[in-house]
């Protein structure tokens, strides 16, 4: 098992991703998309996933690089709202992450995020709506045009 992708290696492209943002709020909010993008990357697989496993890698990265009060959890509830739209919405994350994080194809963004709020969908019970759904939406709907 490869930890849902989680190794040196990516945790490096991560961190220099980061620091391609333009201040500390940009570069937490550009490291918390790009590392629940790999995790959510990390799902599509048909191999067990040993899910503490996975996530105790990721708390253990997350922690040493946001510090406390950030999680796995906190980071995928994080993408699944409104104050995710700047990140996902930005040219210069798009093609950064792309570069950084060449193992996952940028324009799966719009197929993970719709993932991850299915997700949500199905924690919650309420239906996916707003700003992020209606990009998912648009994103697909370009993708397939």
């Amino acid at each position: 098992m490869d930890n849902g992708m989680m190794n040196e290696e990516v945790q490096g492209r991560l961190l220099l991703l980061m620091r391609e943002a333009h201040n500390r709020l940009e570069a937490t909010d550009w490291f918390r998309v790009a590392l629940g993008l790999v995790y959510l990357a990390g799902l599509m697989t048909t191999e067990t996933i040993d899910f503490k496993k996975v996530d105790r890698a990721y708390n253990r990265f997350i922690y040493h690089t946001l510090g406390k009060g950030h999680s796995i959890a906190s980071v995928l509830q994080f993408m699944s709202g409104e104050k995710v739209m700047p990140t996902v919405g930005s040219a210069r994350f798009v093609e950064a992450f792309g570069r950084h994080c060449p193992q996952i194809p940028p324009e799966s963004i719009p197929f993970l995020l719709e993932l991850n709020l299915g997700v949500a969908k199905n924690i919650s019970g309420l239906e996916a709506s707003g700003p992020l759904a209606d990009w998912v939406a648009a994103q697909k709907a370009q993708q397939a045009g």
